[in-house]
């Protein structure tokens, strides 16, 4: 029973991770296709959005990897085809948007995040132990309090 929900596991595993070329758009020359397929795992699915052109389904995908591997066929260098598609689509098209001033906002905020977060966890922690320790000495009635808790827990034991 285990082993075959383990094979059943590893087959949905295994199948989620195929690609989504068809045979029909494989480039005869394989230093082209894995060119192809180095550029297509790059590209934002515009349909899917959140999976490369290589892995989507979509007919949008289909018709990118065919521009891509047209534009390869063509003599276009990597950077060329991917300018191209940026020029087109914009930089939503890259799953790695470059690092540039127009996006500096988009690599900074997750580490403005953190330190700001952090920040406030720093401050709750200060405050957290200012309000734990305390300064003030105690009072004659605490002080005569706190002795007689204690004498009457000593006498139970």
């Amino acid at each position: 029973m285990m082993r075959r929900f383990l094979l059943l596991f590893a087959l949905i595993v295994f199948n989620a991770t195929a690609y989504a070329v068809e045979p029909d758009e494989i480039l005869k020359d394989p230093a082209l296709e894995v060119r192809a397929r180095s550029i297509s795992a790059e590209l934002r699915c515009l349909v899917c959005q959140n999976q490369s052109i290589d892995d989507s389904d979509a007919p949008l995908a289909r018709d990118l990897r065919l521009l891509v591997r047209d534009r390869l066929k063509a003599g276009e260098s990597d950077n060329q085809i991917r300018q191209y598609l940026v020029e087109r689509y914009g930089e939503f098209i890259l799953l790695k948007p470059r690092f540039a001033t127009d996006t500096i906002i988009l690599w900074g905020a997750p580490f403005f995040a953190l330190l700001i977060s952090g920040f406030f966890v720093w401050r709750a922690a200060q405050r957290r132990g200012a309000l734990s320790r305390s300064d003030v000495p105690l009072t004659d009635d605490e002080k005569a309090q706190l002795d007689r808790i204690l004498a009457n827990r000593s006498q139970n034991r």
